[in-house]
């Protein structure tokens, strides 16, 4: 992590002493460890898979992102910290322990989320979860529907670009909408796995013919908290990349949190360095978090 947050140029930031303090982050994904790194934080467990009552995370997944997103790193001495360590979280376990998962969970879980959001005062969600293609078309809609009704509510969605690329038309949703804000990698030119394979981020365009993913951040490789042992696993994947860019934007919240969400969207915009014309890739550029801060 300490590798990724100087890519996005995220120093000045936390010499300023922003942490994400009070601001809450809905995850959506295989749940959550009691990792050394993650309990010392307000952290809310709902089970849609097994319904089970205390969190666990019998995959890893999760418990990687959430490490990437607000980890604090006290098991290492910061050096492997989240990009928002002082941020809160409500994790919504919808994936099982094979990382797969059923529509209807994840459908109840943003219901959940909707009727929630005040009363836990959500301000971000992170989807790291990604429907291929060939799903259900209306099953696709509804999803679509509920992350476009919490982004009107105020609730920030940011999705993962998902990892069919490279070719064109290869995002998942929920990073097709052309209202939340969808992550691809900034890096997968540098992977050479069997499921992380060379320029495997999702690729715009879209039906929408908007510019997909909007951001890029760093997404392979990254070392975060795994689900067992109180350790740390590598993981890679657009699942990475957005909660370094919903981390970010936590930090953003906690300087101003009366901005809404289509602000965030245009401040992203005018932040990110350098620019995709400038690397060649078809999304507004990196994530720049020192300049996104200055922006607000």
């Amino acid at each position: 992590m300490k590798r990724v947050k100087e890519i996005v140029h995220a120093g000045k930031v936390y010499q300023a002493g922003y942490t994400g303090k009070n601001i809450k982050i809905a995850v959506l994904d295989t749940g959550i460890a009691k990792h050394p790194d993650l309990t010392h934080r307000d952290i809310y467990f709902l089970d849609m898979v097994n319904h089970k009552h205390s969190m666990y995370d019998d995959n890893g997944h999760g418990t990687h992102v959430a490490g990437i997103l607000c980890g604090d790193g006290r098991m290492n001495r910061q050096r492997i910290s989240g990009m928002a360590p002082g941020a809160d979280l409500v994790v919504i376990k919808v994936l099982d322990k094979n990382g797969n998962g059923e529509t209807e969970d994840v459908l109840r879980a943003l219901e959940w989320v909707i009727h929630n959001y005040r009363i836990y005062n959500i301000r971000l969600l992170n989807f790291s979860v990604g429907f291929l293609p060939g799903a259900d078309m209306e099953e696709q809609r509804k999803i679509l529907d509920a992350v476009e009704e919490l982004w009107d509510l105020g609730v920030m969605v940011v999705s993962a670009a998902g990892n069919n690329g490279p070719s064109g038309n290869s995002i998942t949703v929920p990073g097709i909408s052309r209202k939340i804000l969808t992550v691809g990698a900034s890096d997968d030119l540098t992977a050479n796995t069997i499921s992380t394979p060379r320029g495997y981020s999702g690729k715009g365009p879209t039906g929408c013919c908007i510019v997909k993913p909007e951001v890029l951040a760093p997404g392979t490789r990254i070392i975060s908290c795994d689900n067992r042992s109180n350790g740390y696993s590598i993981k890679s994947g657009t699942s990475m990349s957005a909660p370094v860019v919903c981390g970010a934007l936590a930090l953003g919240m906690e300087k101003n949190p009366y901005f809404y969400p289509e602000d965030w969207k245009l401040m992203l915009y005018d932040s990110v360095w350098p620019r995709g014309t400038e690397i060649h890739q078809k999304s507004w550029g990196i994530l720049h978090v020192d300049n996104l801060l200055q922006m607000n």
